[in-house]
C-alpha cells in the first residue's frame, strides 16, 4: 500500500506549495479593497484543491480518486478561463453599469458549464477524450486571450512585466508538451505525467508576481 506514482505526488505538492506561498503574498501585499484581490485569493483556493487531489490521485488510483483528481483539476482550468476576462476587461469595475450585469451572467455561465460538464462525465459516460478536449479548448481559449492582453499591454507600455503572462502562456504550453513524450518511466518513478507536473511549478510562482 505504497505510493503509487511518487514523482507526480512531489511535483504536486510543489504546485500546491507555489500556490500557498503566492496567496501569502495576495493577502500580504493588495489592499483589501482592491475589487481583483477576491479573484486572486480564490485562484489560490481552486489551484491548492486541484494539486490536493491530484496528490491523492497519484498516491493510491482508485475511481473515487480519479474522478476528484479530473473534476477538481477542471474546476482549476475552467476558473482560469471564468478570471480572464474578468482581469483583462475588468468586469470587476461597476462602472459602467453594464460590466455588472455581464459578471453575473458570465458567472452564471461558467458554473452552468461546470455542472454540465460533471454530470456528463457522472451521469452520461466517463470519456477520456471528451474530458481532455474540454480542459484543453477551455485552456487554449484563455491561453489566447493572455497572449492577446500581453501584446497590446506590452505596446502600449513598453514595460517588460507587461509581457510576463504571455511569456507564462508559452512556458504553460511548452510543458504541457512533455504530456506528448509519453516514455516508460524511468526506474519506475518518472514518466512524462509527472514531467508536466513539475513543469507547471515555475509559471505558478511566477504567475503571482
Amino acid at each position: 500500500m505504497g505510493v503509487q506514482e511518487p514523482c507526480s505526488v512531489l511535483f504536486s505538492l510543489f504546485n500546491l506549495l507555489a500556490h500557498r506561498r503566492g496567496m501569502s503574498q495576495i493577502k500580504e501585499r493588495i489592499p483589501t479593497d482592491y475589487p481583483l484581490k477576491i479573484y486572486y485569493i480564490w485562484f489560490g483556493y481552486v489551484g491548492m484543491a486541484s494539486w490536493v487531489f491530484s496528490m491523492i490521485f497519484h498516491t493510491r488510483d482508485f475511481n473515487i480518486t480519479e474522478k476528484l483528481d479530473y473534476f477538481a483539476a477542471g474546476a482549476s482550468v475552467l476558473y482560469g478561463l471564468y478570471y480572464t476576462p474578468i482581469r483583462i476587461f475588468r468586469l470587476d469595475k461597476r462602472k459602467p453599469p453594464v460590466k455588472a450585469t455581464l459578471l453575473r451572467l458570465w458567472t452564471l455561465l461558467c458554473v452552468l458549464m461546470y455542472v454540465a460538464h460533471v454530470s456528463y462525465l457522472t451521469i452520461w459516460s466517463w470519456d477520456y477524450t471528451y474530458n481532455m478536449a474540454a480542459n484543453v479548448t477551455v485552456g487554449v481559449v484563455q491561453n489566447i486571450l493572455w497572449s492577446f492582453f500581453s501584446v497590446k499591454r506590452y505596446q502600449k507600455l513598453k514595460k517588460p512585466w507587461a509581457a510576463w503572462p504571455g511569456m507564462i502562456v508559452a512556458w504553460i504550453i511548452l510543458a504541457m508538451s512533455l504530456e506528448l513524450l509519453d516514455f516508460a518511466p524511468v526506474r519506475g518513478l518518472l514518466d512524462a505525467h509527472s514531467l508536466w507536473h513539475l513543469g507547471t511549478v515555475g509559471p505558478t510562482i511566477w504567475w503571482y508576481k
